[in-house]
């Protein structure tokens, strides 16, 4: 191999992707996925350390972790959607990334909740995130149908 052959290869990212090339409304994805995790995960420490659990409470708690799981894997959400998205292809809008965000989060509740009555074990896990995954991409598939039309 050749040294040019060799540099072309170590090309790096944002040559790659140019900052043109990426939605402006991946920012702003970015900014609330920052603003989810900070009040998810002190709304989950302040919620698990001063109250006692209660029904009430398990649903609050329940809310406030799809929200700071959410928020916490958005930006690696958006890293592997920018990162194994073809080069002729445009990128997933915020709305894409958005929602397999909550996919996850909703996986993780979906995991606790049934951890409660000792249900969970790995083929349930296995079942549930597949379920999801299908879902996932029946709904992208046909995003990506309905935007090669336009």
């Amino acid at each position: 191999m050749s040294e040019q052959q060799f540099d072309d290869l170590n090309e790096p990212v944002s040559e790659i992707y140019p900052a043109d090339k990426i939605p402006p409304d991946h920012i702003g994805v970015l900014i609330v996925g920052a603003v989810f995790m900070i009040l998810g995960w002190l709304g989950l420490f302040q919620l698990v350390t001063t109250t006692l659990p209660r029904v009430g409470q398990r649903w609050i708690f329940f809310l406030l972790l799809q929200i700071a799981v959410t928020g916490t894997v958005l930006p690696f959400i958006r890293y592997l959607n920018v990162r194994f998205t073809p080069i002729s292809a445009e990128l997933p809008p915020g709305g894409v990334i958005v929602r397999q965000s909550i996919w996850f989060g909703l996986f993780v509740v979906t995991c606790t909740w049934l951890q409660i009555p000792r249900v969970l074990n790995l083929p349930m896990a296995f079942l549930v995130a597949l379920v999801f995954i299908v879902i996932e991409v029946f709904l992208r598939s046909r995003e990506i149908r309905l935007e090669r039309a336009e």
